[in-house]
């Protein structure tokens, strides 16, 4: 009897056998430019590419990781087993208004693809005088990224834009979610339930809500938030805020107060420009930042009593005693 082969197995098979890579190291993939190697490693330029490799993966029964601008992420020293997926799929186009379906009364539309770089779309936007992105620039993410984690900057939050994302589930069913569905909370959302390995549900696309505005204003916005990104946060290697801000507090004013700024283990270092930072001053390792972020867990819930919750995502390969 003939087997019949689907079309994102071939697709996947083809990807493999011409682009597969082994052992490949991480640090080359991470705005930390810290992480050991994935046993394998390939590239997803398209949507398409994409479905094919997370449904060849599923069906072998494989660990896989979708790693799109590697920010946000500690990659453990000992790597990641299994198959890891670079996703590049960032193909994006504006709606006008009125192209806009008739179900929504928005000002116009932007899709784009899970892949996409989110501060290149915000500079996109303003380049045409749609708001609603700006406090995205320079911000090293991407649009899938910015939803699992609900990226935010300057008082805004993907949350105040995305209409709907569209996904495939565990069952390889692509479906669509409305806002209610993804959960989107402060630096959470439906997607951060459980590790970032074998994600029940994978990002494939998202149309977000742009409003027309001045462009100068727009532009100046941009400028500024840029200018304060600046002046306030590290320009060495990281992986963003590392703890999320308690209630009513912030995690850099507490972990400056416990006298932890500037602390270095390693080659990782606590930044002195933003004490929620911790930066990598030449080949810090994965166990390096670790250190320093159970460090300042400590200092921070011995001397406040408050128990800082991790904004960065623990993947690869821990010890068991590592609590993510």
């Amino acid at each position: 009897m003939a087997v019949m082969v689907s079309q994102r197995e071939v697709l996947a098979q083809d990807m493999l056998q011409a682009w597969l890579r082994y052992d490949e190291l991480l640090a080359r993939h991470t705005t930390f430019r810290i992480g050991g190697p994935a046993d394998l490693f390939v590239t997803a330029e398209s949507e398409e590419e994409l479905l094919a490799l997370v449904t060849w993966a599923r069906e072998q029964g494989m660990d896989f990781l979708l790693l799109g601008a590697g920010s946000n992420i500690l990659v453990s020293d000992r790597g990641v087993r299994g198959l890891v997926i670079l996703n590049r799929a960032s193909e994006a186009h504006f709606i006008p208004y009125e192209e806009t379906v008739p179900w929504t009364d928005r000002q116009g539309r932007l899709h784009a693809a899970s892949g996409a770089s989110l501060s290149r779309l915000a500079r996109q936007a303003v380049q045409r005088g749609l708001g609603g992105l700006e406090w995205a620039v320079g911000i090293p993410g991407t649009v899938g990224g910015a939803i699992v984690q609900n990226a935010g900057a300057h008082g805004s939050c993907i949350a105040d834009v995305v209409l709907q994302a569209r996904v495939m589930d565990e069952g390889g069913l692509v479906r669509t979610l409305c806002p209610e569905e993804l959960a989107l909370g402060y630096r959470t959302s439906h997607f951060r339930r459980g590790r970032a390995e074998n994600p029940a549900e994978v990002i494939l696309s998202a149309d977000l809500e742009l409003t027309p505005q001045p462009q100068e204003e727009l532009e100046a916005r941009m400028a500024e938030y840029f200018a304060q990104r600046r002046v306030t946060q590290p320009w060495l290697p990281s992986a963003g805020s590392v703890f999320k801000n308690p209630p009513g507090d912030y995690a850099g004013r507490l972990i400056e107060a416990a006298g932890l700024k500037g602390m270095r283990q390693g080659d990782a270092m606590i930044a002195p420009e933003h004490a929620n930072f911790i930066v990598n001053v030449g080949k810090a390792r994965a166990s390096d930042v670790k250190a320093l972020i159970d460090r300042a867990r400590r200092a921070v819930a011995r001397r406040f009593g408050v128990e800082l919750e991790l904004e960065i995502q623990l993947v690869g390969d821990w010890h068991e005693s590592c609590n993510a």
